[in-house]
């Protein structure tokens, strides 16, 4: 096949998938690995070997083994996360995992202030300058702080782990009220943010995550890669490991650019 003919499949196969071909296709995941970054009362994803090499029937064969908390990389809180009528993972309806997408940009707020909880201000604000959020949109919170991955002082605050290290985690998150907001005037299909959690840090009663579950809004947290996003007129499509009754997954999220 020559080239002109290897561009024509190519091109055919993203259209069957539903990618333009004058799409640009964003990958806003972290890769898995030893330095994947966790709350700090879970292990951590642990990847382990397993056979690697030439069988003994003359072809190549390899698989390992992985184990992980539910809650951890980029990944998503089902609503039942804080939710006891939420909807778990594999319950969750494929379109509120795709759709039109946005980032709100807060970097220059939240690097003045590592505890910075996103208010209806800045939703407005952004509306001022970009436009109306629409209707069932996917909300993309930009705090910067991905920019710290995997450094987990940099990123959480601190680099203990333990129960202990819970009270000394300090990043950005969405301020309840602005959770309200969306929910009640945008009637978003999701949330992301790329911190490690949709509340800040020093929250104890995790008052935004709860309001986003009690009206069936799943998070994604440790969104990669959102400096490569115009600020609208994209595409998302999240696609969490299908765990039957979870209460989160990890999840490889995409977003398709003009």
């Amino acid at each position: 096949m020559g080239r002109r003919g290897l561009f024509a499949a190519v091109g055919g196969a993203l259209l069957c998938a539903g990618i333009a071909a004058a799409e640009t296709v964003v990958d806003l995941s972290h890769a898995f690995d030893d330095a994947t970054i966790y709350w700090p009362t879970e292990e951590g994803f642990v990847h382990e070997k397993g056979p690697a090499g030439e069988t003994p029937g003359g072809y190549y064969y390899e698989a390992h083994r992985f184990r992980s908390a539910e809650h951890g990389g980029t990944h998503v809180d089902a609503p039942i996360h804080f939710s006891q009528d939420g909807l778990p993972v594999d319950r969750i309806p494929l379109q509120n995992l795709m759709g039109e997408g946005l980032v709100v940009d807060v970097e220059k707020a939240a690097a003045a202030d590592r505890d910075y909880r996103v208010a209806v201000s800045d939703l407005t604000a952004f509306e001022a300058r970009h436009g109306r959020i629409p209707n069932k949109a996917i909300v993309l919170i930009r705090t910067g702080f991905g920019s710290h991955w995997p450094d987990r002082e940099r990123y959480l605050g601190t680099a203990q782990k333990g129960p202990l290290a819970v009270a000394e985690l300090h990043f950005p998150g969405l301020h309840p009220d602005a959770a309200r907001w969306l929910v009640a005037n945008r009637g978003v299909r999701a949330v992301g943010i790329d911190t490690a959690s949709i509340d800040p840090g020093p929250s104890t009663r995790f008052e935004s995550h709860r309001v986003l579950a009690a009206h069936q809004v799943p998070v994604f947290e440790n969104v990669a890669a959102m400096d490569r996003l115009p600020a609208r007129n994209f595409r998302i499509v999240a696609l969490p490991m299908k765990i039957r009754d979870g209460s989160g997954a990890p999840v490889r999220i995409i977003a398709l650019v003009p």
